[in-house]
């Protein structure tokens, strides 16, 4: 039986996502909501979705909607998810997963309040590649951890106006790249670094243009991690073990292929995207929606806390906040 995707907020990352599920058999998006309805009705005619509403609470009422992909600016996305989660629907939320960690908090507990599955869509863990790479961590193949360095930064065109720099739409590198530089070091140091250093480039527009950390764990070992928007940086990842060590090749974020290597020895595991990487955190939604796992074993709800957590941090550290934070204060 085909999993029927409805998708709220028609926009670049969604198109990326809907090419992912036209390479699944048992998947499609059948329903699009945005508050423009041509927009809405544009990306539908492209898709082949068959329904288009000019309302969010519209498509979560749709009983012919499987699960919900939210795939708007960050802002939004604890209001939308939790409509969804409301109407009872399985969430697949996109990173990060809110903008801060009281947000994060409000709703995973709307998840587990309502028994509704919720993952936050870092597509990256779902990948062949990245599993294997878990698999050989977890094996002790490269022994005990001791670094790892990852970097994702890109040269955007300044638009004070637009999604990566505005200030009202939690614009800059942190939250809109730096979450998968995070996200990887959480994968490999499930538990809270001891300390986190971090500093930033503020830019014109209010937010950070690129951002540095420094996290250690309570082994001493630390990860080396920064993100841009206003430059492009190198995009392999690394870690660093006591025996060996594994490049995950570039872009880490979605990559097919990573090597081992232990003294003169290597092992490549390479695995090439069925379509674009996007499928595989589709596919395991399905999968965990299909078998009543209200979270994936891949993107816990714990994962998601965990590196909002730093990310607030390292905000607090680099004296970033958002006006609608500072109105909810306020109020």
């Amino acid at each position: 039986m085909t999993f029927r995707w409805g998708v709220i907020g028609p926009g670049a990352i969604a198109r990326r996502f809907s090419q992912g599920i036209a390479a699944i058999d048992d998947a499609a998006i059948t329903a699009v909501a945005s508050r423009s309805a041509e927009r809405a009705q544009a990306f539908a005619d492209e898709v082949g979705a068959s329904t288009v509403y000019d309302s969010y609470d519209k498509l979560v009422a749709d009983p012919d909607v499987d699960a919900v992909y939210v795939a708007t600016p960050h802002p939004y996305h604890l209001n939308q998810a939790s409509m969804a989660l409301n109407a009872g629907k399985p969430v697949l939320c996109e990173k990060p997963l809110c903008v801060n960690g009281d947000q994060v908090d409000q709703l995973i507990s709307c998840a587990k309040n309502n028994d509704v599955f919720l993952m936050e869509a870092m597509w990256t863990r779902c990948l062949p590649v990245m599993r294997k790479v878990k698999d050989w961590v977890d094996a002790g193949k490269i022994g005990e951890i001791k670094q790892v360095k990852a970097s994702f930064g890109f040269n955007a065109a300044l638009n004070p106006e637009g999604r990566l720099f505005s200030p009202e739409l939690a614009g800059g590198s942190l939250l809109d790249v730096g979450v998968y530089v995070v996200a990887l070091t959480q994968r490999f140091f499930p538990g809270a670094p001891k300390s986190i250093k971090a500093t930033a480039e503020i830019g014109s527009t209010g937010v950070d243009e690129q951002c540095s950390m420094l996290l250690q764990y309570d082994s001493g070992a630390l990860a080396i991690i920064d993100s841009a928007v206003r430059c492009q940086t190198d995009s392999t990842a690394f870690i660093f073990g006591s025996e060996g060590s594994i490049r995950i090749e570039g872009p880490f974020w979605c990559t097919t292929k990573a090597t081992l290597r232990i003294g003169d020895n290597e092992e490549v595991f390479e695995q090439a995207h069925k379509a674009n990487g996007f499928e595989y955190e589709a596919e395991e939604v399905a999968r965990c929606v299909r078998a009543g796992e209200k979270e994936s074993p891949l993107i816990t709800h714990a994962d998601s806390v965990q590196v909002m957590a730093i990310m607030d941090e390292v905000r607090k550290q680099i004296s970033l906040s958002y006006p609608f934070e500072l109105l909810a204060v306020k109020e």
